[in-house]
């Protein structure tokens, strides 16, 4: 499961639920779109399509949806709380559908694929109701919203569906960018609703993965972000070059694309992750120390009742089996809070299992019971919700200090960092990233580097998210 953070320990890290596009020529395009993705970096992935079939259709991005002729929300559907963010913020255009007739609204993502026509009825503002596979159609729809009619596709397709398409980057920094790798998901965990909404898994050409990063490279990108609901589960067969690609052949052809081009990846599942993946993230400087391994809960039982065919015990094996190979790896989790009938002893196992594992960093959240799931078909959301803040507050709790600790842990350290761009708190300073995915912020001073450059940083201080530091001399 791929998500932005409800409550993550973070304060320059690159975040945030809406996400507005470029601008571009008003006198090159006719007409201007406007879109906000909200929820998975999927999502914002998937913008980036949307933007490049509508360039090549005659829109061009605005960052001010007043502007726009097509307002779009990219949707999640993981939990309640962004659903009811999507139906906030689309009140929020009524007063543009009032001042500026024939703009047109629309939905796409995994709420369009889980509501599919029935949104329209719930929400009179929209226009077009898009799922994650038809993005291709969009234009099509567009068209046929602009005669007066609700337009409808959520089909999900068997296959990669837009390997051959060059996404346009919003809101770039021109040094880090996501590479799609592979669509939906296999393992069924009963609280999720990404195999519904993003069908089954496919994985994308290895070619065209290699293709697209050794582009960015050549446009100046250093750093690429590998994605997948479960990227572990990548397997393509090359048929042209008589190869089977795991995911760690795949990690490897990126990473050989160039030294100067870092790899991350997002997001693992805990029993996919192989010793192959392990032994190429080592071997390659370029591959980042660094995994994101959710975990969820850390009992036996709830893991059994979420589907994670996993036991407390083999998820403690693995973190040892990252550590004993990777000795320097960085690993985040994913824990949810109040699952159906969880106890105080599986609340108390969750936190003995993120002591033992001492996470870098988690994604934390409250339990929200979504329509279809098989929890929601199985069980009783039966945690009263004082009791899911309570146990998620303690959660926070623990990682603030986990995440404080691994912080002053690299005090006086000395790590290659690659510049992102100005801090968020001055333009004195520049914020990079290490291979361990910590971010750095450090003073520009008197010399030349510039966003893109890797520099070494000596680590002077922490805060609970962040290092600070300064040119290693």
């Amino acid at each position: 499961m791929l998500d932005l953070a409800e409550n993550k320990i973070h304060d320059e890290s690159r975040q945030g639920e809406s996400l507005a596009p470029f601008a571009t020529d008003p006198i090159k395009y006719g007409k201007r779109f406007y879109i906000e993705s909200y929820g998975c970096q999927m999502n914002f992935s998937d913008s980036e399509i949307v933007a490049s079939i509508l360039n090549g259709e005659g829109f061009g991005a605005t960052r001010n949806f007043e502007e726009a002729d097509l307002v779009l929300i990219n949707t999640c559907s993981i939990r309640e709380k962004a659903e009811q963010t999507v139906r906030k913020r689309l009140t929020e255009f009524k007063k543009l559908k009032q001042n500026k007739p024939g703009v047109l609204v629309g939905v796409l993502g995994c709420m369009a694929e889980r509501l599919k026509s029935k949104f329209l009825e719930e929400e009179q503002l929209v226009d077009i109701v898009v799922g994650p596979d038809a993005y291709r159609s969009l234009p099509a729809l567009v068209e046929e919203a602009g005669t007066g009619q609700k337009a409808v596709n959520v089909l999900l397709s068997r296959d990669e569906t837009y390997a051959d398409i060059s996404p346009v980057r919003l809101d770039s920094n021109g040094v880090t960018a996501f590479v799609s790798i592979m669509r939906g998901c296999n393992n069924m965990c009963s609280f999720c609703v990404v195999p519904f909404t993003r069908g089954r898994e496919r994985s994308r050409d290895a070619v065209s993965i290699a293709t697209e990063c050794r582009a960015l490279f050549d446009k100046g990108y250093r750093e690429v972000t590998l994605l997948g609901q479960n990227v572990d589960s990548y397997y393509f067969v090359d048929e042209v070059n008589d190869e089977i690609v795991t995911f760690a052949k795949l990690l490897e052809k990126v990473a050989l694309i160039s030294p100067l081009l870092r790899v991350r990846f997002s997001t693992s599942h805990p029993k996919d992750i192989t010793d192959d993946v392990l032994y190429t993230i080592a071997k390659h400087e370029n591959i980042c120390k660094y995994i994101h391994l959710p975990v969820q809960s850390g009992s036996t039982r709830v893991l059994q009742l979420m589907n994670r065919t996993y036991t407390k015990e083999w998820y403690l094996a693995k973190v040892d089996r990252v550590r004993e190979l990777i000795p320097d790896c960085g690993i985040s989790s994913d824990v949810i809070a109040g699952f159906c009938t969880e106890t105080e002893e599986d609340h108390m196992e969750t936190l003995d299992v993120m002591q033992y594992s001492k996470y870098d960093m988690s994604y934390m959240f409250i339990y929200s019971e979504r329509p279809g799931t098989l929890a929601q078909r199985r069980y009783e959301d039966d945690i009263p919700e004082e009791i899911k803040k309570r146990r998620l507050t303690e959660i926070v709790g623990l990682q603030n200090r986990l995440s404080s600790e691994s912080n002053r842990k690299d005090i006086g350290k000395t790590f290659r960092v690659l510049i992102e761009g100005d801090s968020k708190r001055s333009t004195d300073d520049w914020m990079g990233r290490n291979t361990h995915n910590k971010v750095v912020v450090f003073p520009k001073g008197n010399s030349n580097f510039k966003k893109g450059d890797y520099v070494m940083v000596t680590v002077t201080d922490s805060t609970q998210a962040t290092l600070l530091g300064n040119l290693d001399e």
